[in-house]
Formats: C-alpha cells, sequence, structure tokens
C-alpha cells in the first residue's frame, strides 16, 4: 500500500473511532450519565445535580433546601451547550462542599432529550430550551406545571440568560445580595441570623446529623472506645435511637447498638490485629449512622464566619439541647448521666470536657423531670458562652459574626425576661422566666426542629448517593425496582421500636452471660 494511500485510510478510521465515542457520549449524557464518572453521575467539575425521571420526585422530596433551581436543556441544543458555563457559575455558589452559601438553594438540571425524560419534561410544559424553574424543591415532586397556573409556588425565571442575570433575579427573589465572586468564609453578611430568626433553626438538622457522624468518626480515629468508657456509649446510643430528631440517625445508632458486642466485645481482650479488623469494619458502618452522605463536610445552622469557629461544638450542644426537651420526665436522671459521661469520656477537647464535667458534678439533687434537665442544659450552655465570652474577648478568637452571648436573646423570646441591666463591666445579667423559658426551649429545639425533618423511609432508600441511579439504557427505565408500599410502612413503624427491641436484645445477651458465668 502506498505511503499517501495509507495515510489517508488511518485518518478515515480515526474520524469513524472519533464520531463512534462522540455519539456514544452523547447516549450516556442523554441517560444522565457523566464522562467517566458513573451512572447519573455530572461530568467532571460540574455543580449543578443531573437527575432523571427515576430520581427526580425523590431526590426533590428529600431535600433540604430552601429553594431550587431545575434547568430542563437538551444535550444537542447548542443554546444549552453555551449557558451551561452560565448555570454552572451560580451552581458552584449553592452546591458542594466548598459552596460560598450552602443550604440555600439546589440547582438541578434534567436533559429533555432523554427519552426517560420526555413524560417529566412534558409535566412542567417545557416548550423551549434552556428552560427554567424555581421553587420549594418538594412543590416540584410528584406535580405538574405550566405556566397559565395561578398562586403557583413554581415559577418560570424568565430572565436568566447569563450568570449575572440568573443571580440578579435570585437575589431579587431573596432580598439577598449574593455575588458571583463569594467564596466560602468570606461572606459574613450572608450567613444566617441564627440567634434572632427562629425559623433558621429548620436547617440545624442538617448540622445535628453532622455533629453525630463527626462525633462517631473522632471516637473511632482515636479509638476512645475502651473496656472502662464502653457502657457510657452504650447508654447514649439507647438515647439517640429513642429520641434523636433525624430519623435515619435513630436507625443508624440503633444498628451500631445491636452488633456493638460484635464491634467491642465486653472484655475487649482483642489482639491487635483483630483490633484493627474491627475497627475497619466499623469505619464503613459509620458512614450509615445517618445516612451514606453523612457527613457532607460543611455545615449550615451552625456555619462560622470563619473555617475554625462554630461548626461541631455547636451541632454537638443543638443535638444535647434536642434531646432534652424529648426525653419523658422518667427518663430525665438517666440522660442527664449518660450527657455527662459521654461528653467525660469521648469529647476530645480537654479543657472544655474538664468544664462541662465540674458542672455536671456540682448538681446535688437528682432530676425528676425532663423541665429541669432542660433548664439545667439551657443554664450551663450560658455559663459556658459567659466564660468563653471573656476569654475571646480577651484573646481575639472569637466570630466576629458570632460573637458568643446569652441566649435567647430578648428579639427572639420577649417573654423569656422579666427584667435585666448590665453590670459594670458591660456583662448582661437577666431575671429569667423560666415558666416561659421551657415551652421556648421544647418548641425551638423540639417541635420547630423535629417538624423540619420529614424524612421517610421511601427517601432514606432513594438517598442522594443514589441520584440518577444506573440506567443501562432508555428502555431499562420502566423495569427500575420499587419497594412495595406495605413494605415500606412496615419499616418504617419498625424503626419506631426498634431502640426498645435494641435495648432489650441487649438485655437478653447480658442474661445469657450472666447464666454461662454462673453455670
Amino acid at each position: 500500500m502506498a505511503p499517501a494511500a495509507a495515510r489517508v485510510l488511518v485518518l478515515v478510521l480515526a474520524v469513524a473511532v472519533a464520531s463512534s465515542l462522540a455519539g456514544r457520549a452523547d447516549a450516556l449524557r442523554s441517560l444522565g450519565v457523566g464522562d467517566g464518572a458513573g451512572a447519573g453521575a455530572a461530568a467532571q467539575g460540574d455543580y449543578a445535580v443531573d437527575l432523571n425521571a427515576t430520581s427526580f420526585d425523590a431526590f426533590l422530596t428529600a431535600s433540604r433546601e430552601q429553594f431550587a433551581v431545575v434547568e430542563f436543556f437538551a444535550h444537542w441544543c447548542p443554546a444549552c451547550r453555551n449557558y451551561k458555563p452560565h448555570y454552572e457559575k451560580v451552581a458552584k455558589l449553592f452546591n458542594g462542599p466548598n459552596a460560598a452559601h450552602p443550604g440555600r438553594i439546589l440547582m438541578a438540571r434534567v436533559d429533555c432529550a432523554s427519552k426517560v425524560n420526555v413524560d417529566l419534561c412534558s409535566r412542567f410544559s417545557v416548550d423551549h430550551y434552556p428552560f427554567l424553574l424555581w421553587g420549594p424543591p418538594p412543590k416540584f415532586a410528584n406535580t405538574k406545571w405550566d405556566r397559565k397556573q395561578e398562586k403557583s409556588d413554581i415559577k418560570l425565571i424568565d430572565d436568566g440568560r447569563t450568570a449575572e442575570r440568573l443571580l440578579m433575579w435570585i437575589n431579587k427573589q431573596l432580598e439577598s445580595s449574593f455575588t458571583l465572586d463569594d467564596k466560602k468564609y468570606e461572606n459574613e453578611s450572608m450567613l444566617p441570623n441564627s440567634t434572632s430568626d427562629p425559623k433558621q433553626v429548620v436547617q440545624a438538622i442538617y448540622d445535628v446529623e453532622e455533629a453525630t457522624a463527626h462525633a462517631l468518626q473522632i471516637i473511632l480515629e482515636h479509638k476512645m472506645i475502651k473496656a472502662d468508657t464502653r457502657d457510657s456509649l452504650i447508654r447514649f446510643l439507647q438515647i439517640l435511637v429513642a429520641h434523636h430528631p433525624s430519623k435515619r440517625c435513630r436507625r443508624g445508632s440503633a444498628e451500631l447498638l445491636i452488633n456493638f458486642d460484635d464491634h467491642w466485645p465486653s472484655n475487649l481482650s482483642l489482639s491487635s490485629q483483630d483490633s484493627s479488623k474491627l475497627l475497619e469494619s466499623v469505619a464503613a458502618d459509620n458512614h450509615k449512622i445517618c445516612g451514606k452522605e453523612v457527613p457532607r463536610g460543611y455545615w449550615i445552622f451552625c456555619r462560622g464566619s470563619k473555617s475554625e469557629t462554630r461548626g461541631f461544638s455547636c451541632g454537638l450542644w443543638v443535638l444535647l439541647h434536642s434531646l432534652t426537651v424529648q426525653i419523658g420526665d422518667g427518663e430525665s436522671q438517666s440522660t442527664f448521666t449518660s450527657i455527662c459521661d459521654f461528653i467525660h469520656n469521648f469529647f476530645i477537647c480537654e479543657e472544655c470536657r474538664k468544664h462541662f464535667y465540674d458542672m455536671c458534678s456540682s448538681v446535688s439533687v437528682p432530676f425528676k423531670s425532663a423541665r429541669d434537665l432542660s433548664l439545667w442544659l439551657w443554664s450551663t450552655h450560658n455559663k459556658v458562652n459567659e466564660r468563653l465570652m471573656k476569654e475571646e474577648k480577651d484573646m481575639g478568637t472569637g466570630d466576629p459574626s458570632f460573637p458568643k452571648a446569652i441566649w435567647p436573646p430578648k428579639a427572639l423570646c420577649p417573654s423569656c425576661y422579666r427584667s435585666s441591666s448590665r453590670t459594670s463591666d458591660g456583662a448582661l445579667q437577666v431575671d429569667w422566666n423560666e415558666d416561659e423559658v421551657f415551652p421556648f426551649l421544647v418548641n425551638y429545639y423540639g417541635k420547630t426542629l423535629v417538624s423540619s425533618y420529614k424524612e421517610t423511609y421511601m427517601e432514606s432508600l432513594q438517598g442522594r448517593t443514589q441520584v440518577g441511579a444506573a440506567l443501562a439504557d432508555d428502555a431499562s427505565s420502566s423495569h427500575a425496582a420499587r419497594v412495595p408500599i406495605g413494605a415500606a410502612l412496615g419499616v418504617a413503624a419498625a424503626s419506631c421500636t426498634f431502640g426498645a427491641l435494641a435495648c432489650f436484645w441487649r438485655t437478653q445477651q447480658k442474661n445469657r452471660k450472666q447464666r454461662k458465668n454462673w453455670n
């Protein structure tokens, strides 16, 4: 074969291969599959979440963001391809662990050119590309929309042709001042005013889950479960099973409790090799204690203006307050003991741990009611804030956007204050009306926080890690596995009694061991 002919043949083959690969890539994208990232994943570097007909309703129902922007597009559309960098600039502000404003807006997209999404796009009367809609995430689920509807929570974004104009439209809706240059921890004016807005606490469920997973992660990484500490962790897990505000954290705690003796036998007389194997096993289970996507790596309600402020300690305080307002009177003393022992054995800040345990040790009369325990923890928290207020002022280590303060502020609970005054050094002194403080705590850390988390068992099965579940081809979506409603309800009901069963199971185990010892 002549050299010229050979070169022509090679060129033809190269073009054919390239064309085939391009077609394959387009087909994958039409199925919600990103380039080399696996089923349902976005292309590398993307921040907007790719959804399809299989994942759309479950994902948006489970979303905890206040609002969502959904872009309906077609992968073959040149205008859509040109618009994608603009959409991604805005999505980068709100999506992902490095977002400047996490938890505020979910940015998602749906490819209407995929056959599996035809009916979904028809549901929302998509008549041009790109087509942008705005609204609370749950309002998109299991609903239809068209622009002729009146009093709809879903709105058409009619002026979002560039990143700047889209963000300007969003700012008008939220009365905010986001900019495309906002960076993580550099947007102090945009942080939630959690000290004066009671609505902000609904976002704390993110951080309670984050703190729960983070606490267990610390315990495992530092190998803090020993013969003299394991029982205190068991007692704390039992409280989480019964009273954690997040359902999936209750389930995860119950699973860990049931398998506790397998991971940490009561004698703990294991070889170092066996201990390492068990640690690896538990480390894998840790990702399930509050869902596979937790810890997420960022905070919302507890987010400080600097990376080293608030965060974990804030989330842990919210968890403890939530536990104390949900227990029964008969559990008050045991809950007090469990909380004190947990902090004493597993909170890794030595000075904080000592201060807290000293305050626990100063309690001389057993608690007889949930009210007394809730007020004690609230008073203790304020004492901690008073101490840190002075230290942070002297050292300049506080959060300028969230300085330590007596809580709640008068703006949040006017009836909690009988009177207030300032000392000569500027410290606030309050004559509290505890008959008003307690119901405020119950509503703030109980009803408001728990009602913000309506996750169902079906939602947990279709969590965010399963977004865009693998689709081999468009036709396969019609055969997607579905969990029977009866089975889902049965499991959900079973989770409510999981804690009691776990405790009963452990008691039976101990009784069997005792009988063996007696024999």
